[in-house]
């Protein structure tokens, strides 16, 4: 009988567990921004004081010293947070576009991004990211420092033009204008074979070096279409997609051949492969180098999705990243694909 009571009760049980979940997470956001809301007035009155009695630094020393006498135990109040609480309101208080947005963060990953990001664009890029995806401190710290600012905007693919909407941020993601292999043990004269191996035998480097979402299936993957066996160089899956990933290795420049050749194996993944509840599988073309005009005229009229990156043999990121970015007002064109949420 109670077996038959709990079954009969099911749903009923099932939305009131939902009813409170809800209620606790709108409970924590609320709690975080009055926080926020508390430090940025905070700040605001540390600014406000010293620039009309002229104080130094040292109010923050002294005002940490009063409030912990006020508020035992209390985190928050050390004259290093009173500081950043400062500096957090000046940096934002003249933008009408943050200032909203960086209440719906946490107060560590908010200054982790004003700490480390150069501008509002950046800011803004973070900020959007932390929110939509729910990263923790140390997962936005990661991507701030492998710049996945700089290779969202640098990237190529055709991801705007194959993808639907809600997956096109997350692939766009999932795809570095530039990888660096500096883990592979290569010969001077490399073939794409000794590439792979190399790859395959440090799995977990290559893994952590592709974005961590992603779980190796296997090399040369073989398939079958018609008379014709195919190989896909490496066959990935990337979680938070839910889709099959082929990558394709070659040493040399892109050429638009290769694309035609992804179109294939994709087609066939997404015929033979990919199971019911998964996602389109997508393709990632890794070069030595690459002509940016060159490849995107080749991916223009492909009906699948495909990135196009290079990568390199050791741990550096070119000079010119920043002349290769594109002007502020078309990176505030692409940032503007986060306010349609």
């Amino acid at each position: 009988m109670m077996d038959m009571d709990i079954i009969i009760y099911q749903p009923f049980v099932n939305e009131i567990k939902e009813l409170i979940q809800r209620k606790q997470f709108q409970a924590i956001k609320m709690i975080n921004t009055e926080t926020i809301n508390l430090y940025w007035e905070i700040g605001e009155e540390i600014y406000r004081q010293q620039r009309e009695k002229g104080w130094g630094k040292s109010i923050v020393q002294i005002l940490a010293k009063e409030l912990q006498k006020e508020f035992p135990g209390t985190q928050g109040y050390s004259a290093a947070n009173l500081w950043r609480m400062r500096n957090f309101y000046l940096t934002y208080c003249n933008s009408e576009k943050l200032a909203p947005l960086v209440r719906e963060i946490s107060w560590s990953n908010n200054i982790a991004i004003m700490e480390k990001c150069k501008d509002d664009l950046q800011r803004e890029f973070y900020i959007q990211m932390t929110k939509r995806f729910g990263w923790t401190k140390r997962v936005l710290i990661n991507f701030i420092e492998a710049k996945t600012y700089e290779k969202y905007l640098l990237n190529q693919t055709n991801f705007d033009l194959t993808l639907p909407e809600e997956r096109r941020i997350q692939a766009k993601l999932a795809v570095k204008d530039e990888y660096t292999f500096d883990f592979a043990e290569l010969s001077p004269e490399y073939t794409e074979h000794e590439l792979e191996v190399q790859l395959v035998n440090h799995i977990r480097a290559f893994l952590i070096e592709m974005g961590g979402d992603f779980s190796f299936l296997g090399n040369q993957y073989h398939l079958v279409v018609g008379s014709r066996d195919l190989y896909i160089d490496l066959l990935l899956f990337h979680r938070r997609l839910r889709c099959l990933v082929a990558i394709e290795l070659k040493i040399g420049e892109f050429e638009a051949e290769y694309a035609g050749k992804m179109q294939l194996y994709l087609t066939a993944l997404d015929e033979q492969v990919k199971l019911p509840d998964e996602n389109s599988s997508i393709g990632i073309i890794i070069c030595k180098s690459k002509d940016r005009t060159y490849v995107e005229y080749a991916l223009k009229r492909s009906n699948v999705p495909i990135g196009v990156a290079t990568y390199q043999l050791c741990s550096s990121l070119p000079d010119n990243m920043k002349e290769m970015l594109p002007e502020p007002e078309e990176i505030v064109r692409r940032l503007g694909i986060f306010e349609k949420d």
